[in-house]
């Protein structure tokens, strides 16, 4: 008897795809927990002074994590998606207890060597197994979902242990909830989530222009990176988003606690930015597969250099959030819009090489933004950095304006998808 086809879209794949939105936002837990305390943590208990220094878990963390994802992309379809999720999850058991019982600032290091490739693989993986489940009509809004759950699970872990950390220190309290993180995502890993792969191969069957479908890993490289306008475009974007993320991630709380906020303002503030880029992904997933990607791109970045200059001319709570709050609006805009273009503009059979390349990127950003936005702040101090940043931004906004096409239209008749 015949196995009847696969089929793709998020309705038909209900199940599954609800579990890697659950899945997702464990991961984006993870990483959550640490994006109030780190840098306090830095100063209070090891005695950095230096941002350059502070921002150094971030510089490790963003480069493990971007080689990382580029091997997940090859790995996956070699080994498999459900296979590299599982192995993201064991390289994270170690976190909890190396952010615990760090006696030296190097442990902290060494814990966010080991949660970049964890997050890369993991996060990575979840990306491509969902873009494999959706089919092209709604891959935005599978995109949107994705991003959803994993920057809500940021903001949701940052606020709470930004909490935690108020009443009871930064330390161990706070960390005590990565491993129950650890605990339900290896487990469902384990013993719910499905292969996806199939879904990848039959619509590779089915997707029109074939010539491009046997591709060498150094073709799709310079494809990605530099010769594709549109998937070039994606990766550039990509960057400078992590890259003023860094920034965000390193010096924010560093410059909320200089205009006298406490930890419990701290904690709220790192959670408005992810919280509404989680959100707001909800709506500008969907929003690009109607109305297409390129100009909620621009839009995005643009909306990100303006949340970054109110909140360095800020010096009130109320300022701070609205800095927060336009931040995350724009980033919202562009995350799930640029892995829907990379999935709208690469084949199938090397769409999750393509994934790894852009994510590569997009995460080298992090490094870059957290090295730039420190060695700046330490010359010529933190508003000189932020600004930079913000310039940076905008500059990214209009090199896509100028050379990205709009493909999603023409992306969404290869395959027939169940809503």
């Amino acid at each position: 008897m015949s196995t009847p086809p696969l089929r793709h879209g998020i309705r038909a794949n209900i199940g599954q795809f609800s579990l890697l939105v659950l899945v997702n936002a464990l991961v984006g837990a993870m990483i959550g927990m640490e994006r109030s305390i780190l840098p306090a943590l830095a100063e209070h208990e090891f005695y950095l002074t230096a941002h350059s220094a502070i921002l150094s878990f971030i510089v490790v963390f963003g480069v493990s994590k971007a080689l990382t994802n580029y091997l997940a992309g090859r790995l996956s379809e070699y080994w498999g998606r459900r296979k590299i999720l599982i192995l993201g999850w064991c390289f994270a058991i170690p976190v909890p207890w190396l952010l615990i019982w760090a006696p030296s600032w190097n442990w902290i290091l060494i814990a966010n060597v080991l949660l970049g490739i964890s997050q890369g693989l993991t996060w990575s993986t979840t990306v491509i197994m969902k873009i494999d489940l959706a089919g092209p009509r709604r891959r935005g809004f599978a995109m949107g979902l994705n991003e959803f759950a994993g920057y809500g699970a940021v903001a949701v872990s940052a606020l709470v242990t930004g909490a935690l950390a108020a009443e009871y220190g930064l330390r161990p309290a706070p960390f005590y909830l990565g491993f129950g993180f650890l605990a339900f995502g290896l487990g469902l890993s384990l013993f719910a989530v499905r292969e996806t792969q199939g879904h990848a191969e039959q619509e590779s069957k089915a997707h029109r222009g074939g010539q491009d479908a046997d591709l060498s890993p150094s073709e799709i490289f310079r494809r990605t990176s530099f010769s594709d306008p549109n998937l070039s475009s994606a990766s550039q974007a990509g960057l400078v988003n992590n890259l003023n993320d860094g920034m965000a991630w390193g010096l924010f709380p560093i410059v909320f606690a200089a205009a006298g906020m406490s930890l419990g303002q701290i904690g709220t503030l790192a959670a408005v930015y992810p919280g509404v880029w989680g959100l707001g992904q909800l709506v500008t997933g969907a929003l690009s597969d109607r109305i297409g990607r390129k100009g909620l791109i621009v839009a995005g970045m643009w909306t990100q250099a303006l949340g970054i200059l109110a909140i360095a001319y800020g010096s009130t709570f109320a300022f701070f959030l609205a800095g927060a709050v336009l931040l995350g609006a724009g980033t919202a805009m562009v995350y799930p819009t640029l892995l829907a273009t990379i999935g709208d503009v690469a084949h199938p059979s090397w769409r999750g090489s393509a994934v790894g390349v852009y994510r590569l990127w997009r995460d080298m950003g992090y490094a870059v933004g957290a090295l730039l936005a420190g060695l700046v702040a330490d010359f010529f101090g933190v508003h000189a950095a932020m600004l930079s940043i913000a310039a940076l931004t905008f500059a990214s906004g209009l090199s896509v304006a100028l050379r990205m096409r709009e493909m999603r239209r023409a992306a969404t008749s290869a395959v027939q998808t169940v809503p």
